[in-house]
């Protein structure tokens, strides 16, 4: 399916609609109109095909298009992620992403220090370079594009396709952190360390050290978002 624009009005009305479906301010049940809603029809039929794709919406005979629970939504697409962290649910959302981290990122790092290559290696390492370089300013995108370029390319280090595939749900926590004002100015020093102790674990094949160190930057950041250092 042909994706609308970024910044068109069709886009701009899956966002808005998006949001507010995920947030609860059009409950489970609704049946979408344009008159409802404001917006003409043809925008509308846009957004329904693309919140049907998602599991947020259901266009039924006769009844209109309806609002499904979330038990239907595509639960781990980033637009989901993204609208249920700018919502009311934002802790709890971030609370789901952090249970789904530890099932995954532990088990990774291990297999990682069974699998990466020399270049995986070498960019983890880069990774950890640009966090310690930017760590003064951990609230600013910098910091960030470098934390998301260490997770993700450990998930890929794994050498398992899925959870390579679980990439932009972990970047979506990462990102709900800087964007809603949960991570401090200056980065955690004992969680920059634990990325390093990953990586340094990688390296050496130690697949119980990478577990571990992995699975403490997890908790470490849960920690962090259910008590903001600000």
């Amino acid at each position: 399916m042909t994706q609308p624009a970024p910044g068109s009005l069709h886009e701009q009305a899956i966002a808005s609609l998006g949001a507010r479906i995920v947030s609860g301010d059009i409950p489970v049940g609704s049946v979408l109109t344009p008159e409802g809603l404001g917006i003409s029809r043809t925008v509308l039929r846009e957004c329904i095909r693309v919140l049907e794709s998602l599991g947020l919406v259901h266009a039924r005979r006769r009844r209109g298009t309806v609002v499904m629970p979330a038990s239907e939504w595509q639960a781990l697409d980033p637009r989901i992620l993204s609208w249920r962290l700018a919502g009311p649910d934002r802790l709890t959302a971030l609370g789901d992403l952090s249970e789904l981290r530890l099932a995954v990122e532990p088990v990774a790092a291990r297999l990682a220090s069974a699998r990466a290559t020399p270049e995986q290696c070498g960019a983890l390492t880069a990774a950890i370079v640009g966090m310690s370089a930017t760590q003064r300013s951990a609230d600013h995108e910098e910091y960030l594009a470098h934390d998301r370029d260490f997770h993700s390319i450990l998930l890929e280090a794994s050498g398992n396709p899925v959870f390579a595939a679980l990439s932009s749900a972990v970047a979506e926590a990462l990102n709900g952190r800087t964007v809603h004002a949960l991570m401090p100015d200056t980065a955690n020093p004992e969680a920059i360390r634990l990325h390093e102790e990953v990586a340094a674990a990688v390296r050496r094949g130690d697949g119980a050290s990478a577990e571990n160190a992995m699975r403490a930057i997890v908790e470490e950041a849960d920690t962090a978002v259910q008590r903001p250092a600000r």
